[in-house]
């Protein structure tokens, strides 16, 4: 299980406070919400994936989440990204 922490300065606190009830609260649905859209879309590729090319799906959602990341059908947002500069770097080499 990770654990994120967020700081806010006092100003930060108000003006986040005036628009929600409860902080803790809209953080955990808001990153919750996040994961289960990343989850339909990295389950919808491995499928495709998978379907074009004879391959066994896994069981269950965590499983197909691994199994999609381990056959590099997906990728971390860090890596596409450190992908993508060392594209650019490479070009303007």
């Amino acid at each position: 299980m990770t654990t994120y922490t967020v700081t806010l300065n006092e100003s930060d606190t108000k003006c986040f406070e005036y628009r929600e009830i409860d902080t803790q609260d809209f953080v955990d649905n808001f990153i919750k919400e996040e994961v289960r859209l990343a989850r339909l879309d990295i389950v919808k590729k491995l499928v495709a994936h998978c379907n074009e090319n004879n391959i066994a799906i896994s069981v269950g959602e965590e499983a197909q989440v691994n199994q999609a990341f381990s056959l590099g059908i997906v990728k971390t947002a860090k890596q596409r990204e450190d992908e993508f500069m060392n594209s650019v770097a490479s070009k303007d080499s």
